[in-house]
């Protein structure tokens, strides 16, 4: 599993879009193949977070995976069936009933269910407050509610949900590890500006390569560590996604 590449700058919002649109219409790769090699590569990542699961019962480990309603979301439920699959206990949490889904994280999340792991709802503050004592047990908080495509201020339900998170993570000793998916739920990808609610992430695993705004002053304070993970494409492809 190559959780790495070599592409040499950051790339914006636009430039990311580009690359999946190429990958999907001139080279015929389903948007599915692109969600799946990213989502494995993440799950890689977990793994190493988690530590040296060669020498501790994976079954100990508890990650919670905290999906939205888009692409994003359709990544976090991949991730988790892939943690499913190395044996760890992998809780959902939908910001999004699974059901208002479309496209490529309904399929993932309908495998979800039918693997018997069914999301409980996590829409608002109040739904979050209910999960909260689940998550400051779990070595792992996954981050996939919203991805590049957002601009401005998280709406009022979500920023409960993320404050909440960040409550979890930052409130006990030690606190679950946060882990976000392409980049923080909150964070403008471009800009680097923060929302007033944004996730702040222990590690960020960002795709093809990182994105513009990682630069940007006040992101450092909520990416952490960041992560370079390909979706399945060679850099020449991305070089001529962008025609440089």
């Amino acid at each position: 599993m190559n959780a790495s590449t070599d592409w040499p700058r950051p790339i914006t919002a636009d430039e990311a879009r580009a690359v999946d649109r190429y990958a999907i219409e001139t080279l015929g790769l389903p948007g599915l193949v692109l969600m799946e090699n990213a989502a494995i590569n993440t799950a890689s990542v977990v793994l190493d977070l988690l530590g040296d699961t060669a020498e501790l019962d994976r079954d100990a480990f508890r990650v919670g995976v905290l999906c939205g309603g888009g692409n994003n979301g359709g990544d976090g439920y991949a991730i988790a069936r892939h943690l499913l699959g190395f044996g760890i206990d992998v809780e959902l949490f939908a910001a999004k009933p699974v059901d208002q889904l479309a496209g490529d994280a309904l399929v993932n999340a309908r495998a979800c269910v039918r693997l018997g792991v069914r999301p409980d709802a996590c829409r608002d503050a109040a739904e979050a407050s209910r999960c909260a004592e689940r998550w400051s047990a779990y070595h792992l908080l996954v981050d996939a509610l919203l991805g590049t495509g957002f601009k401005g201020e998280v709406r009022h339900d979500l920023a409960g949900v993320i404050q909440t998170l960040n409550r979890i993570a930052s409130g006990s000793n030690p606190g679950p590890q946060v882990l976000a998916v392409d980049l923080p739920s909150g964070l403008d990808a471009d800009t680097g500006q923060p929302a007033e609610s944004t996730v702040r992430a222990d590690t960020t695993v960002t795709f093809v390569a990182p994105k513009a705004g990682f630069n940007g002053p006040a992101a450092a304070a909520v990416l952490g560590r960041v992560v370079v993970a390909d979706i399945g494409l060679p850099d020449a492809a991305v070089r001529a996604a962008l025609g440089v």
